[in-house]
């Protein structure tokens, strides 16, 4: 359970290029599996689908829908959990994973409890978390297995689903500090009355397909409360997110 204590902010943290760089290596081998998977799905049973025909349903889905994953289940009828436990088989992750050191100190320096919100799949945000060995330091870890509102998967940066996390745990709103690289997800978290901090230093890319490069001047938005490099930046900051 959640403290009570009105005083004490909930933090709201993503994983993927929140707190470890996912763009290393890990969303490049996702990436690789994606394609495989869609060609697949998208092909006449012999062939696979062309790259340009898995990048323009990629990135369509991905506009449409706030994730490609929503779009192959709508359209094409895939399986969540077969989507999910595919893309993510990328070996082990201590060839992968990359993140800065004292991320552990930083969270224990937070005050309030720490949820970990991610539109991860459970397994593979259970590796990634348990291997910097911030597991201990969440009260609660929501995947986006756990992300059903009415039946339907609702990911980030569905409204309907942060509703829902908001009357399961019983806190308000405006108590909650969202922690993300996802200007889409912190918008949402905005317009219900969260506070929010963008994490830029791990961004590459705009899109999906890792065509679109982001400019070299990231202008904060006016639904993002804190703009930071790293969340080690976040004790520093507190002030301005109460």
């Amino acid at each position: 359970m959640l403290k009570k204590t009105t005083s004490s902010p909930v933090w709201l943290f993503d994983l993927d290029n929140t707190l470890h760089d996912a763009s290393h290596a890990i969303f490049p081998a996702i990436s690789a599996n994606m394609n495989i998977y869609i060609g697949r799905v998208l092909g006449n049973g012999t062939t696979p689908a062309t790259q340009e025909a898995i990048d323009a349903a990629r990135l369509g889905y991905w506009k449409r829908y706030g994730a490609t994953l929503l779009g192959m289940i709508r359209h094409h009828q895939v399986k969540a959990a077969d989507f999910l436990r595919e893309t993510h088989d990328i070996g082990e992750l201590r060839e992968l994973v990359r993140a800065e050191r004292g991320l552990a100190k930083l969270l224990r320096r937070l005050p309030g409890d720490k949820i970990l919100l991610t539109n991860g799949p459970s397994r593979y945000s259970t590796e990634v978390v348990r291997y910097l060995r911030l597991h201990r330091h969440f009260t609660h870890h929501i995947a986006i297995e756990d992300m059903h509102v009415h039946r339907q998967l609702r990911p980030k940066p569905s409204r309907l689903m942060l509703r829902r996390l908001l009357r399961r745990h019983g806190v308000s709103a405006d108590r909650c500090i969202l922690v993300e690289d996802t200007l889409d997800n912190l918008r949402s978290a905005r317009q219900l009355g969260m506070r929010t901090v963008w994490v830029t230093q791990y961004l590459r890319m705009s899109d999906p397909i890792g065509r679109a490069r982001l400019p070299k001047t990231l202008k904060r938005p006016g639904y993002v409360d804190v703009k930071v490099k790293s969340v080690r930046q976040l004790p520093a900051c507190l002030h301005r997110l109460r």
